[in-house]
């Protein structure tokens, strides 16, 4: 059998049309590239610190799953910086905060003071996270009184959790730094009692909940936090970390909220990445920074920080609808 003769020219569009063919399957299942990391906006007094920052926060962000949501104002600079800043997330126990905002600021208007109850109640609720305690304060104030400390605090953004699941308040980062600024000024919504009181108790919150925002802070800076966190069966685990920096010079508070996360750890460690990169570029020359390492899922369980562990039930409080043994699991409402 001969073989046909195929001319120079044949061939050669031959081995093109070969080549076509077989590269171009390649190039339709290529993998598209990653997406770009959002970048922080910000603006600031000092003349280059918000280039810094929205570098140094999107660098922080940079190839980590979460979906964050950053918050940032210094009084002192004149600095602001936001990323997601409306974007809503499920509270977990950030909303304690508010809770306790909504408790001073009804007992003002109506000229009374915290019964023992209610200081034993919102001192557990606050340094412990105590779900019990954010339950009783929750039924005490309804959502009707709720919602009226909102409407006065501008958190217009905020809607509260229904049927007492106060952890899936929804939130927004723009919302809670303005919680922490009337919380950390002179203004009309809050008392400066009620301010001095709330503040006190977040700066008092347990050793095993002190991580987040505070990571990288300076030597000697006062530091005011909530912490919260909940996995539910869609968008993994919400990490929140909400702080107030003062004293010293400083003057500033910081809104970390994360969802999508895997694991806790990655929230936690998102937080902290971002929350170093602040704490660096506010407070440049660098002062002596408190040592506070991203966290693996072993350290989690380590002595100095057992109490997370029997927390990671806290957003979602043991009210009828939600079992105990659900609340970790529970689907959107």
């Amino acid at each position: 059998m001969t073989t046909p003769r195929i001319s120079r020219r044949a061939r050669g569009a031959l081995c093109a049309a070969l080549a076509v063919g077989v590269l171009a399957p390649v190039a339709v299942s290529a993998a598209p590239a990653a997406a770009a990391t959002p970048t922080a906006s910000c603006t600031s007094a000092r003349a280059g610190l918000a280039a810094k920052l929205s570098k140094d926060i999107t660098a922080a962000l940079k190839g980590r799953n979460s979906t964050t949501a950053v918050a940032l104002y210094d009084r002192t600079t004149k600095t602001t910086c936001t990323l997601r800043a409306t974007s809503k997330y499920d509270s977990a126990s950030v909303v304690k905060a508010t809770v306790l905002a909504t408790l001073l600021w009804d007992n003002a208007k109506h000229g009374r003071h915290l019964t023992q109850r209610e200081t034993d109640l919102s001192t557990a609720m606050i340094t412990r996270s105590d779900n019990n305690a954010t339950t009783a304060l929750w039924k005490q104030l309804g959502v009707t009184k709720v919602n009226a400390f909102l409407k006065a605090a501008g958190m217009t953004h905020t809607v509260p959790g229904s049927g007492g699941y106060w952890g899936l308040t929804q939130i927004t980062a723009q919302d809670q730094q303005r919680l922490l600024i009337l919380l950390t000024a002179k203004n009309s919504v809050l008392t400066d009692s009620a301010r001095s009181y709330e503040l006190g108790l977040m700066r008092k919150v347990v050793s095993g909940q002190r991580w987040g925002t505070p990571a990288g802070a300076p030597a000697g800076v006062t530091v005011q936090l909530k912490n919260g966190w909940l996995q539910r069966a869609t968008h993994g685990w919400r990490v929140h970390s909400i702080g107030a920096f003062t004293g010293k010079g400083h003057d500033y508070v910081l809104t970390v909220l994360t969802q999508d996360n895997k694991t806790m750890t990655d929230g936690v460690n998102t937080i902290q990445a971002v929350a170093k990169a602040v704490h660096k570029d506010l407070n440049l020359p660098p002062a002596k920074p408190r040592i506070m390492h991203d966290l693996s899922a072993r350290s989690l369980h380590r002595a100095d920080v057992s109490t997370v562990a029997p927390l990671l039930q806290e957003a979602i409080p043991p009210v009828p609808e939600a079992p105990a043994g659900r609340m970790l699991t529970v689907s959107p409402r």
